[in-house]
């Protein structure tokens, strides 16, 4: 059989699965293909199981319909791939603890532990941490690192917008790990804290020390490693850093505000080396979670009881992430300590109004369509018109819908605003876009990206 199995699995799975879930449990797979079966090795235990009972029985299929008869069989392994590469193989794989990468230097630093304080901050743990849909799986994720560091999930990799609870995830990792062994040395960084620090051991002569305290503790926290693109020097000193810690098993902890292999200006050792242990997304709340965010907040933060109609109130104004959420629910508790007023809807109405003001300002009709226009790759003028093709009636119902969640106008004016049609055509529209959204994960992941957009 001359077609590449795996490489049309990835292309037909790809096809039909969101980039999350294809990022997370299919890229780390390595396959190898043998005379009769491909043997699918995951890195661990849990990328094994989550991809045995939501996945296997799709690959099956796809490799049975092009068996011409001759089926194939599919095993899943936990383990790696030789290092020569299988052909539509997409990941590199870990290679095993002893080994050493050639020219890797950790050796050369004196095996002596320096004092350390760890450093994460106390408030950020798993109990003040609201879990919502978007973030469950990274949450689950780190608390097994808490509790097993070092052996589950090495390194962790969180990715995802700003705002979203990324860093507060990596505290807490390093809260649990704390309380389960408080000699533990668990050190946070953000990653221009780690180039900073280097440049001034250099200039002090003192990059033995810091390389000493990088490579000694258990685990290491490193925030945002998309600034590590362009610095070299830096990067060459992570890359060691990194081999020394996942050698003797210390956990390894990283965020970025995208995919790893999507970080431009990074080595592609330093790329692979990311995706070794587990990369999960954390996507922005859904309303829902953005309520009980607030009401969580609120408590935690000033000791208030948040009114559940001013929490919704709040969650449907403030979408993008939750330091705006905080921002919002920050400004109103000020106004009513500074007031003696009660926190009530008319009350939160006028605390918020300049930032309610400024957000319909930004987002109007015209907008939306040119932001949907320019993503779909279609004229404006389009969505106005009268043509029915799929390729613009769908971007055309999506700005409908987009124009009815993001703006205050009524049907009929959103109707208007789109060529004169009735209210019910912008009707149909969100029906149709809510429907799809549930069944066809390219209409979801396209609608949450304008959306993201539009209220960023």
């Amino acid at each position: 059989m001359n077609i590449n199995l795996w490489q049309h699995c990835l292309d037909r799975l790809g096809n039909e699965i969101p980039n999350q879930q294809f990022n997370t449990w299919i890229r780390p797979l390595h396959c190898i293909q043998e005379s009769d079966r491909l043997r699918l090795m995951a890195p661990n235990a849990f990328v094994l199981d989550w991809v045995k009972k939501h996945y296997l029985d799709r690959l099956r299929g796809y490799v049975d319909d092009l068996g011409q008869g001759n089926a194939m069989a599919i095993s899943l392994e936990i383990g790696s791939a030789p290092r020569s590469p299988t052909a539509g193989v997409r990941p590199t794989t870990p290679p095993e603890p002893h080994l050493r990468e050639p020219g890797a230097r950790h050796n050369d630093v004196p095996n002596v532990k320096p004092a350390f304080k760890a450093n994460t901050n106390a408030d950020f743990t798993f109990e003040s941490f609201v879990e919502g849909k978007s973030n469950q799986l990274a949450r689950a994720a780190g608390m097994q690192i808490g509790d097993n560091p070092g052996r589950v999930y090495n390194p962790l990799f969180i990715y995802g917008g700003v705002g979203l609870g990324k860093t507060h995830l990596m505290h807490a990792v390093g809260n649990r790990i704390l309380q389960n062994n408080p000699q533990a040395q668990v050190l946070y960084m953000h990653s221009e804290g780690f180039v900073a620090e280097m440049v001034k051991a250099l200039q002090h002569g003192t990059i033995d020390d810091f390389k000493r305290k990088m490579r000694s503790v258990n685990a290491l926290l490193i925030d945002d490693v998309q600034f590590f693109a362009g610095k070299e020097r830096s990067q060459e000193e992570f890359f060691h850093t990194f081999n020394a810690l996942f050698e003797s098993q210390q956990q390894i902890i990283l965020t970025s505000d995208r995919f790893p292999k999507e970080v431009d200006g990074l080595e592609d050792r330093l790329k692979s080396r990311f995706g070794w242990g587990l990369t999960v997304a954390v996507e922005p709340p859904d309303l829902e979670t953005r309520v009980a965010i607030l009401k969580s907040k609120g408590q935690q933060l000033f000791g208030v009881e948040l009114p559940n109609e001013v929490a919704f109130f709040i969650g449907k104004r403030v979408r993008s992430n939750i330091r705006e959420l905080e921002g919002a629910l920050r400004r109103i508790v000020a106004n009513s300590q500074f007031t003696g007023r009660a926190i009530t809807m008319d009350f939160a109405k006028d605390a918020l109004r300049d930032m309610i003001a400024a957000q319909d300002k930004l987002v109007t009709i015209d907008n939306i369509q040119r932001t949907v226009a320019e993503y779909f790759k279609i004229r404006t003028s389009d969505l106005l018109s009268a043509k029915r093709s799929r390729t613009i009636a769908r971007p055309r119902q999506v700005a409908m819908t987009l124009a009815k969640e993001l703006t205050n106008h009524s049907l009929p004016e959103i109707g208007e605003a789109f060529g004169g049609r009735d209210h019910t055509t912008v009707l149909y529209a969100t029906r149709k876009i809510a429907e799809l959204r549930e069944t066809d994960h390219r209409v979801a992941e396209d609608y949450n990206n304008l959306l993201r957009t539009l209220s960023n």
